[in-house]
């Protein structure tokens, strides 16, 4: 038996009413980066304010035109967000790194967040209790 509520079906939803899969439909999002710090733990500076938290694996995308190449695909873990716009890495850039250098090319420098679209429990029981997201998994924060 199927019940209606107006003219959606209820549950499940029907697959014509699913938003399509949107970037801007999930968190933590990509960011692009406007400055790298190097040192034992290496800042990284967005060009906009993030949606990061303390513990969220990420992972540096660096074209060559930016310098920092040693850090192209690097993955490490946020440990502190000193202000909105800044991510402090675990990431040790205090030897043999070239300095990030400011660049207008066309593909930008990248800080994306590294984890599934599954927003996997790490929990036991179940999906009736509060969910722990794995560092790094996306959230869905699309309309209903």
């Amino acid at each position: 038996m199927t019940v209606t509520q107006g003219t959606v079906l209820s549950p499940p939803i029907p697959i014509y009413q699913n938003l399509p899969i949107a970037p801007q439909n999930f968190q933590p999002s990509v960011f692009f980066i406007s400055n790298v710090t190097l040192g034992v733990q290496t800042t990284v500076t967005t060009t906009v304010d993030h949606n990061y938290v303390v513990g969220q694996e990420i992972r540096l995308i660096i074209p060559p035109t930016f310098g920092c190449r040693q850090l192209n695909e690097v993955s490490g873990f946020v440990v502190s967000i000193p202000v909105s716009n800044q991510v402090l890495t675990n990431i040790n850039s205090s030897r043999n790194v070239d300095p990030y250098i400011a660049s207008t090319a066309s593909t930008q420098a990248q800080i994306v967040a590294v984890g599934d679209v599954l927003n996997g429990q790490i929990n036991s029981n179940g999906r009736n209790s509060t969910l722990n997201y794995l560092p790094g998994s996306f959230i869905n924060i699309s309309p209903q």
